[in-house]
């Protein structure tokens, strides 16, 4: 998740991992660090943006103490939620904790360009009706499939008719080989394992990042004694639980 230089802006740190300069047609994957202070704000122009805050706990961090600033309005965040980014809004981080805080961002579509920073805007400048961009995971209910489950964090109920994020639970084994009809990308959240694609495959661990394309047929094994956890976002929207056999 922290391979190569990443783009510095302030206090934020960003990491492209997948995107059209990948090979991706649409959706992107990159990691953005925020350390103690305000961030710059980073203009969200024609996208659905889909943030998820990180375990502190998992990546070995001091703490948890934040608010993400969505034009102008201020909420509190907390591990393991998804933030949703409308088209055209502004946001920011204002870390008041001690260490840094890092969050998995989707954007969909991907516009192959750096991000805009602005000044972050720290008041709201107009009244809005928009329901709560934010979803704790813990506030989901767990959708059962086979052996495993699923619980949607930004969807259509909270404003994104284009892009689904989920986190999924896989124990060990492995599942029949599939594929589906969107395009999605996987961040592995806990838990050892391999990806397969079609015969080959790849070892995978917490911060792995996998872009999946339309179609791929894959599928992840757990190889470890317990749960393995993964995020993802797919576009277009739809359930985690539609797939095809490979």
């Amino acid at each position: 998740m922290r391979e190569d230089d990443p783009l510095v802006a302030g206090t934020l740190r960003i990491w492209n991992r997948i995107g059209r300069s990948t090979g991706a047609q649409a959706i992107s994957l990159r990691i953005m660090e925020f350390a103690p202070g305000l961030s710059p704000g980073i203009r969200n122009a024609e996208s659905d943006e889909i943030l998820y805050v990180l375990d502190s706990k998992r990546d070995s961090l001091v703490d948890l103490s934040a608010q993400v600033i969505i034009d102008g309005r201020s909420h509190g965040i907390s591990a393991d939620t998804g933030i949703y980014i409308r088209p055209g809004e502004t946001f920011a981080v204002n870390n008041s904790g001690t260490g840094s805080i890092v969050m998995v961002s989707s954007q969909c579509p991907d516009l192959v360009c750096q991000p805009e920073f602005v000044e972050a805007i720290t008041s709201p400048n107009t009244d809005s009706n928009a329901s709560l961009p934010l979803v704790r995971l813990a506030d989901r209910p767990a959708q059962p499939t086979a052996d495993r489950w699923y619980r949607v964090l930004i969807d259509d109920a909270v404003g994104s008719d284009q892009v689904t994020q989920f986190v999924g639970s896989i124990p060990p084994g492995r599942a029949p080989d599939h594929f589906h009809q969107y395009e999605e990308v996987l961040f592995i959240l806990k838990g050892e394992g391999r990806m397969w694609a079609g015969k080959t495959n790849t070892p995978i661990a917490p911060g792995s990042c996998i872009y999946l394309p339309k179609r791929q047929v894959h599928c992840v094994e757990n190889t470890g004694p317990g749960e393995l956890r993964l995020l993802g976002v797919f576009y277009p929207a739809g359930s985690p639980s539609v797939r095809y056999e490979g």
